[in-house]
């Protein structure tokens, strides 16, 4: 006998320039409530994972790394925090999801989807304001501010803040990412701003190699080729370009310690980030923008699931903020050294600013927060419905 559907209270969600599902926890079939297999194969059908097509016709997802997320929302136990949050990377041709880091994008979209659903005290929603939404996030163990404007007691969604690879303006919402070393130890793990890393058959090249927001590895545009005003095109249409990528990712992720052998690497496409950074140039963003390097202090391009991504990651931005914090990393020097407290970046889809604050403690750098803006929006709400695995 066929299986019937099951029917689970989910919100579709833009957060920033991704999109995702979100759930909350006690939602969830009892099954999917811990981690495990179970909430995998639950998440991958909703979003339509593996698809041999890459087309994601049969689920939600939306076939690239930025429509291919999950969220599970729940309140916390914690006092100093309003709501815990996980994230899942759903792989979009592979039978896995990845747990090891968080979707910064997505995570403007929490605060909202929060308030909306009943996951905050009420006494911490003003009836018009903001509301300060304490965030825990679960994948990394970091605490993240969120402040969601609040109209008529209700999360305002509409506004003319615009943000550069998101058509329609929106409300702003100012995200601060709290103490945003990546995990445990160091912001550095291998103590150094910048390293040699050698990359067998493609060469020797100079990296920043940061845990912030997400670990990250950064290296120069021209050392492998590029300019660093690359649109998606001129990466994802190479799969020369692409196999060169995932090698640097590969053993940067080595070099970091976040894995004992290269082969893990492919278990582990959310992190870390490879990207590749420039002075500033004038280009014209993939929506026909003209962004003018006296705009801009950098042009920075990331690339994500294997894939150069649309605009630029949340995590990453959060990673490029604090490397740009921090005299003599590769990110610092792109933007022409010194010190700096934010920075404004060129991606493929326009620009984006972001601020941090470094500070040397005891010969190891640390940065207290990150902060940028995005915004969201809800899509869809109700329930998805997907096959009884």
């Amino acid at each position: 006998m066929h299986k019937p559907q099951l029917k689970v209270a989910a919100t579709y969600m833009r957060g920033g320039t991704s999109k995702g599902v979100f759930f909350r926890l006690d939602d969830l079939p009892a099954a999917a409530q811990q981690p495990g297999p179970a909430r995998d194969s639950l998440l991958l059908r909703v979003i339509g994972s593996p698809d041999p097509y890459g087309k994601h016709t049969d689920g939600m997802g939306g076939a690239t790394s930025s429509t291919s997320k999950t969220v599970i929302l729940s309140k916390s136990g914690s006092a100093e925090h309003d709501v815990d949050y996980l994230f899942g990377q759903v792989s979009i041709d592979k039978p896995f999801i990845d747990w090891s880091g968080n979707c910064g994008n997505l995570t403007s979209a929490v605060g909202s989807f929060a308030v909306t659903s009943g996951l905050i005290d009420a006494s911490r929603v003003p009836e018009n304001g903001t509301a300060v939404v304490r965030i825990w996030q679960a994948n990394i163990k970091k605490t993240i501010i969120a402040h969601v404007p609040i109209t008529n007691g209700k999360v305002q969604e509409t506004g003319d803040f615009e943000l550069d690879g998101v058509t329609f303006p929106s409300a702003e919402v100012p995200i601060e990412f709290m103490d945003p070393a990546d995990g445990e130890g160091s912001m550095f793990p291998t103590g150094n701003v910048v390293d040699e890393l050698h990359v067998p058959g493609v060469g020797t090249f100079q990296a920043t190699m940061i845990n912030a927001g997400i670990p990250t590895i950064f290296v120069n545009a021209a050392d492998i080729g590029y300019t660093g005003t690359e649109l998606q095109g001129a990466i994802n249409e190479s799969p020369e370009a692409l196999a060169m990528f995932e090698k640097l990712r590969a053993y940067g992720a080595k070099h970091m310690g976040l894995i004992q052998s290269l082969e893990e690497a492919e278990a582990r496409q959310h992190t870390p980030k490879i990207a590749f950074v420039a002075p500033p140039v004038s280009y014209v963003s993939s929506s026909g923008k003209n962004i003018d390097a006296a705009d801009i202090d950098l042009n920075v391009r990331a690339l994500s699931m294997g894939k150069l991504h649309h605009a630029m990651m949340g995590t990453a931005a959060v990673a490029i903020g604090t490397a740009a914090a921090v005299p003599g990393t590769l990110v610092n020097l792109a933007a022409g050294g010194g010190d700096r407290t934010a920075v404004t970046f060129g991606h493929p889809s326009g620009t984006l600013r972001v601020g941090a604050e470094a500070k040397l403690v005891d010969s190891e750098w640390q940065v207290t927060k990150a902060i940028m803006s995005r915004s969201a929006r809800v899509l869809m709400e109700g329930w998805v419905r997907v096959p009884e695995v």
